[in-house]
């Protein structure tokens, strides 16, 4: 059975993002999106702790008024990082004008995603940059991110990490209690992301990394959610002629 120790995990992906840099473009720096929540946060602080927080962008993106960028402006002012903020307001409602139909709820839901991850490699082109991955295995597990948004990026520290693993490595790191613990929201219906998925982030990484769920209902609910949405894991399928024609 895997054993987490959360001392050792933030030793060696901190060691893995400065071999990932010294790979992949030395003395590059690492963007990173920022929202206030855990994942963004920890993610920071790993860059910051591999790169010196000189090589560490944050990237502050609301839609209009965001109540809760306080939080996101505590992160980067606790790291000492630089920052940009970027409101994307302008972009979403300019893309949705200039559709020629009435985009569906999801289309609309997914928009600032995307925009925000355009942001994010403006930002990075411009400043000699890799773009910071910031999802966690849990909600990757249940497809609980925007495809070509939040889901992808050049580098990812934590996706192999389930949301209590990465709240245990965001104390070791010694980020605000605040920060660690703020509970997610999608900030568009006021329900956290647990009453969305129906479940809690405590049951589901215990599922993952157990295989124990007392609920039967809550097992079909992430088995159905998982086997759903395993595609936004998935390289994008790419036709082959070698082997089409081989298969002939």
């Amino acid at each position: 059975m895997y054993q987490f120790d959360a001392e050792t995990v933030k030793s060696d992906c901190v060691r893995w993002i400065r071999d990932f840099f010294e790979k992949n473009g030395p003395g590059c720096n690492a963007v990173i999106g920022i929202s206030g929540g855990k994942d963004s946060s920890v993610v920071a602080a790993l860059c910051a702790e591999a790169l010196g927080r000189d090589r560490v962008i944050g990237v502050l993106m609301p839609c209009g008024e965001q109540k809760d960028i306080d939080k996101a402006l505590l992160l980067v002012e606790h790291l000492g990082i630089r920052h940009y903020i970027v409101n994307i307001k302008d972009a979403v409602e300019g893309v949705t004008k200039s559709i020629p139909f009435e985009m569906g709820d999801q289309s609309r839901i997914n928009l600032p995603p995307r925009i925000r991850m355009a942001t994010l490699y403006a930002v990075s082109q411009s400043h000699n940059g890799r773009v910071a991955n910031t999802c966690n295995l849990s909600e990757d597990w249940v497809g609980y991110s925007t495809r070509y948004g939040d889901s992808v990026g050049d580098f990812s520290p934590c996706s192999h990490l389930t949301v209590q693993e990465v709240k245990a490595v965001g104390r070791l790191l010694g980020l605000p209690s605040e920060l660690v613990d703020k509970v997610p929201s999608d900030g568009l219906c006021g329900k956290t992301d647990e009453d969305n998925l129906g479940f809690t982030y405590a049951e589901l990484d215990r599922y993952i990394r157990e295989g124990v769920i007392d609920d039967p209902a809550k097992k079909e609910n992430i088995d159905r959610r998982h086997k759903a949405n395993l595609f936004k894991l998935q390289l994008m399928p790419s036709f082959d002629p070698e082997i089409e024609c081989h298969g002939e």
